[in-house]
């Protein structure tokens, strides 16, 4: 009776979690039309599905088997969860292809990853060594997080970056490394820049063209004026 009823609590966890991602996504997806919709065409929900089936067999201590569901998951929908992954829910894989979560990922809570999303290790070590999430994180097109780094509530990664290091609450990190350029009031998702250290150096280089510039007309109109007098005096 034990095992029945551990078994039928997760079947309500399973289908409660599995619910709480259809009505995220209907949330956060303007072409999400319906739930069965969203059922039944949305891969990032069946990827969750088959992962949340592959991480209750793994913490059974179950060999093998775990593995083989991801790996099918991973053919079926073209993104790959490990099943030692932890995934809060409700979660949002938006399209989902390509998407990477490794075995130590730690996602909180209402967090949207889009295609081609990243979460990888650079330690061969058995420890934490993948990304761990906060709750409310946004992570754009083709973004890779790699380490055991913390990305903060509410923070937002921008389409292709690297992150490397750890990302504050509320902040917006773009760029080859990921670097942050703003944080915003999650009160009323007022923006507050900050300076941009690239866009700095670029902008003042193009200062520096444009003085040139100046100064290089400058000389050519002087040594236009010499030679001009210089015509005027041998005609004279």
């Amino acid at each position: 009776m034990t095992l029945l009823r551990r078994v039928l609590d997760w079947y309500w966890s399973f289908v409660d979690d599995t619910w709480a991602d259809i009505e995220f996504a209907m949330e956060r997806d303007p072409a999400a039309t319906n739930w069965l919709e969203v059922l039944l065409a949305y891969p990032g929900i069946h990827a969750l599905m088959l992962h949340r089936v592959s991480g209750a067999l793994l913490r059974l201590g179950l060999p093998v088997l775990p593995r083989v569901l991801s790996h099918l998951g991973r053919n079926w929908t073209g993104i790959e969860i490990h099943p030692g992954a932890q995934i809060a829910s409700p979660c949002l894989i938006d399209h989902g292809m390509g998407v990477v979560i490794g075995e130590t990922a730690k996602i909180g809570r209402r967090c949207h990853l889009h295609q081609g999303v990243t979460l990888g290790g650079t330690s061969t070590m058995r420890m934490q060594r993948h990304p761990m999430f906060g709750d409310e994180v946004l992570v754009g097109a083709g973004a890779s997080i790699i380490g055991a780094v913390s990305i903060g509530t509410g923070a937002r990664i921008g389409a292709g970056a690297v992150v490397v290091s750890n990302v504050p609450q509320h902040s917006t990190v773009v760029g080859v490394p990921g670097h942050v350029v703003a944080y915003y009031d999650p009160g009323d998702d007022t923006v507050l820049r900050l300076p941009d250290p690239e866009h700095d150096r670029i902008e003042s280089l193009e200062l520096a063209v444009s003085e040139l510039r100046l100064e290089l007309r400058r000389v050519r109109d002087q040594l236009e004026d010499g030679e001009a007098r210089s015509g005027e005096t041998a005609a004279g």
